[in-house]
């Protein structure tokens, strides 16, 4: 049953990586069939980014009653249904409405996905929390490796998303029978309503939370901008260009693997701001490449360096406010997407009124910031050995971002 539970929670994650794999990956052709330039992009990227925070902000009742169990048994095969009405919709303006339906959807999943894999963890009483994440780009490598497929096959934006809707659906709907119950909250808790939640976090979590904003900002921004770099400021294929995403979830795949171990080698401080400098210099040969192949190259050394960052600032989010680590980590979590919503429609804007290069060459600068403020975190409370201790089994399960 336990076992069943894990692999559950897993392929939800690599689900829902792979929807947004597929999406990512099919941005030219997405651009192409409703003819709009990198402005018209970041549009569609910033309202599905306001569907998903919007409904994020307003799930915490809904989970309070129903538990992450009943929430993702029905946003799971929402958002793939929502998925295939984006894929068909026949104007611009009928996809933002259906790309903002999709992003609600999506952002209930997100969370509810994480708090389950929560559950299963402190049902385990051991760290798996990083196996889960490491689904999410399994699933993204996957659509992405798609997305590359469908378009040497010559298949539109329409045809791809919905193809991967009707795949994803029926597995939605059979991997709801793996979940667990959320563990009962102490009753002491007085629940998520008590003073407990208007009281202040301590400052350190605010700015680990600035940092997660400057790295989910610069993550999706290469995410997101990386087919149409290729495809439109460097001439690739739509089929070339495809590929840069599953590279670069490849690259934080295997970057994630080992991240734990170098950590411990490096320390946190030393081995965070090494990850924004190569972060920095990776971007730097994207922007400055003179071909795909040598952008393809930098898009993968940009996923080996900056897969770290993330996964460590939820982890120092949880040792900065003792006794209250599901608060702090849900604070980092939301000030994070935050960045991941505005980092790919700054981008946009930017290179509609310059270039692409110039754009993505933002990332360049995010990067180093993050390296530059690592000073700023404190690391006592046994930050540093974090992520090889159990997670805190007596608090209820709190939802990361993914």
């Amino acid at each position: 049953m336990l076992v069943r539970s894990r692999l559950g929670s897993f392929l939800t994650f690599a689900l829902a990586g792979m929807l947004c794999g597929v999406w990512t990956a099919r941005m030219p052709a997405l651009a192409d069939e409703f003819r709009t330039g990198e402005s018209g992009v970041g549009i569609v990227v910033l309202v599905w980014g306001l569907g998903a925070l919007a409904a994020m902000q307003g799930l915490r009742g809904v989970m309070a009653r129903t538990g992450s169990r009943g929430v993702l048994r029905v946003a799971l095969p929402l958002t793939a249904l929502t998925y295939a009405l984006a894929a068909l919709a026949p104007s611009y303006g009928v996809l933002l409405a259906a790309v903002a339906v999709f992003g609600m959807a999506f952002g209930v999943t997100d969370i509810a996905m994480n708090a389950q894999a929560s559950t299963v963890e402190q049902t385990y009483r051991r760290p798996i929390m990083s196996g889960m994440h490491a689904g999410w780009c399994v699933g993204a490598m996957s659509g992405g490796l798609f997305g590359v497929l469908t378009a040497a096959l010559g298949l539109g934006f329409t045809q791809t998303a919905l193809t991967a809707a009707l795949l994803a659906l029926p597995a939605a709907l059979a991997l709801g029978r793996t979940y667990l119950p959320d563990p009962a909250a102490p009753a002491a808790s007085g629940g998520d309503g008590g003073g407990r939640r208007r009281a202040g976090l301590p400052a350190a979590v605010y700015v680990i939370g600035v940092l997660a904003f400057l790295a989910f900002m610069a993550e999706g921004s290469i995410a997101d901008w990386s087919g149409l770099l290729l495809n439109r400021e460097m001439g690739a294929s739509q089929a070339l260009a495809a590929l840069a995403y599953p590279l670069f979830e490849l690259a934080m795949l295997l970057g994630r693997l080992f991240g734990d171990r170098v950590r411990v080698r490096l320390g946190t401080r030393r081995m965070l701001a090494a990850a924004g400098v190569g972060t920095s210099l990776s971007t730097a040969v994207v922007v400055l490449a003179p071909a795909a192949p040598v952008a393809l190259a930098g898009f993968f050394l940009a996923g080996l360096a900056v897969c770290t960052v993330v996964p460590t600032m939820m982890s120092l989010a949880g040792t900065a406010a003792p006794g209250r680590s599901g608060a702090a980590v849900a604070q980092v979590g939301a000030m994070g997407y935050g960045g991941l919503l505005l980092g790919p429609v700054v981008i946009g804007f930017l290179a509609e009124a310059t270039s692409l290069r110039v754009g993505v060459g933002l990332v360049v600068v995010l990067a180093l910031l993050v390296s530059a403020g690592v000073r700023f975190i404190p690391l006592g409370g046994g930050a540093d050995v974090a992520a090889s201790r159990p997670a805190d089994a007596q608090e209820p399960a709190a939802p990361l971002a993914a």
